[in-house]
Order: C-alpha cells, then structure tokens, then sequence
C-alpha cells in the first residue's frame, strides 16, 4: 500500500490528541471565515452575471433622437427615421416610441408644464440590434443623414463603460477580500499551532532528543490542523450554499436579489472551500511548526 494511502499516516500522533477544549473554537472561526469566503464567491459570481446580461441588453439596443426640420412634424421625422433605420444592415428592428415617452423624460427638467404638445420637442426611435453583426453607430448615423434628418444616435457605449468598470471593480474587490479573508484563516491556524506547540514543548523535544526529524514533527502538526480546517471548511460551505439556496428559492422565480440573480450552478463554487481551506490551515501549519522547531534547538 502507498505510503500516501495508509491509514497510519493520518492517524493523530499519541501526543496529539484527537480532539481538544480548543479545537470547538478554532473550527467555529475557521468555518466562519470559510462561510464569509464562500459567500463573497457566490457574490462576485453573481454581479459579474448581472454586470454581462446589462452589457448585452444595452449592446443590443440603441436609441436615436430626432428633431424635426423646416415644417415636418416631430412625429412624422420620428416616423422616417425608423423608416430608414429598419433597412440598414444589422438592425433586425427599429420604432418610434410613443410622443408620451419624450415627454415623461424632459418633464423633469421643464417642471409641471402643461402644453408640451405644443413645443417642438425631439421624438426617440428605438433600435433594436442584429446580435451577430449589430450596426454601428456611425453606419446608424450615416443612414439618418442620407435621409436628412437631424438625428443623434446614442449607442449606449458611455452606460457600457461604466457598467464593465464597475463589475471589474467588484471582481478586483472580492478577489480581495477572498485574499484578505483566506490570510485571515492562514493567521488563525498559525497562532492555534503556534499554542499547541508551546503546550507540548516538553514532548517535542523529548521527541527531536529521540531522533525525529523537524519534517516528522511539523507533518504531525500539519495534518492534525489541515482536517480541522478541511471539517471547518466543510461547514462553512454548507452553511453558505444553504444561504445561496434560500436567496435563490426566496422572492419567486428570479430569487430574492433579482438584480444579483444567482443560479443553482453557482451554488457548485463552495465546493473546493474545504480542500482549500485544508491546503491553506497546513501550509501555515506547516511552516509555523518548521519554525518554531528551529527555535528550540
């Protein structure tokens, strides 16, 4: 049998016990920390979806004002322009919005008037987008002007900016924070083998007098605090998809945060936080213990 398979290896050493007063509170940290890791994957997942569904649905649309010219009515420019739009290569549709749609948006800026019918307030033309090959705004513009409409095309590209800057600024961020959050794990381990080392001075150096080697002695070490911190992780995952699923299940079919949808994949993404959890808790186990072995000779 593999050394790596025998059971031997991964049983507690004798001085090493299996369980300790202490142990109740560094799984609970641990597994509060894994559960806030968890939690902020599951969040960062989440707005990057929703960051890309409002990046297709503006890349699919745009909208064109138009202001009529000599005596054409807005209306009939309005209804021109998407005459003309409708024709060009990558507009799969385009249609005059209603007069009440320009209105209710230069309502705020002109207060509680009355009689805009009667001002010469530019129409909307919305556009809706090929996927494959959508037009551009210049092509869009191009058109209007071989028609002679005195048109502004706004492709959404100013919202587009700002939406891919801020889902890349909250990938940046929760990448962080993960960082922040598994460093935070990293130190809880290493002051919990720092204690167990200083609790046990005696046998390790009865141990090191007897031969063991500084590897034997940490590895002990190492395995003991990376099945707390794989059990601690476990819990913590647990913990944080059953959140997951009741945020997902809570507030009808698009779940309870609709503008951060999760999907039931998502929920998949805790599954490596115990594995990690453990290669994170004997990494610094690892090194503590190496550490401090070195001090006492």
């Amino acid at each position: 049998m593999s050394e790596l398979f025998d059971p031997a290896r991964w049983r507690p050493a004798p001085f090493l016990p299996e369980s300790e007063a202490r142990d109740g509170s560094l799984i609970f940290v641990v597994a509060v920390l894994c559960f806030l890791a968890c939690l902020t994957a599951l969040g960062v997942i989440a707005a990057d979806r929703a960051a890309h569904g409002w990046s297709s649905q503006l890349a699919a649309e745009a909208t064109v004002i138009v202001r009529a010219r000599g005596g054409e009515s807005p209306d009939a420019a309005a209804a021109r322009a998407a005459e003309a739009l409708a024709g060009v290569p990558g507009v799969s549709e385009a249609r005059a919005l209603e007069p009440q749609k320009a209105y209710d948006l230069i309502r705020p800026w002109l207060g509680d008037v009355t009689d805009l019918e009667d001002l010469p307030v530019p129409r909307l033309v919305a556009v809706s987008l090929d996927a494959r090959q959508p037009a551009t705004a210049p092509v869009l513009d191009a058109a209007l002007k071989a028609q002679g409409l005195d048109a502004v095309v706004d492709d959404h590209s100013v919202w587009l900016k700002d939406i891919r800057r801020a889902a890349g600024v909250v990938r940046w961020t929760g990448s962080a924070v993960f960082l922040l959050i598994a460093g935070a794990a990293a130190a809880v381990v290493a002051f919990a083998t720092r204690a167990g080392l200083a609790a046990r001075r005696d046998v390790v150096e009865v141990l090191h007098l007897s031969g063991a080697g500084d590897g034997f002695i940490a590895r002990l070490f190492q395995l003991r605090f990376a099945r707390i911190a794989g059990l601690s992780g476990l819990l913590g995952a647990i913990a944080a998809a059953g959140l997951g699923a009741v945020l997902r299940l809570a507030g009808g079919g698009e779940g309870l945060t609709p503008a951060l949808p999760i999907a039931w994949g998502d929920l998949l993404a805790v599954l490596p936080c115990p594995l990690i959890a453990a290669v994170v808790a004997a990494t610094a186990a690892r090194l503590t213990a190496s550490g401090l072995i070195r001090e006492m000779q």
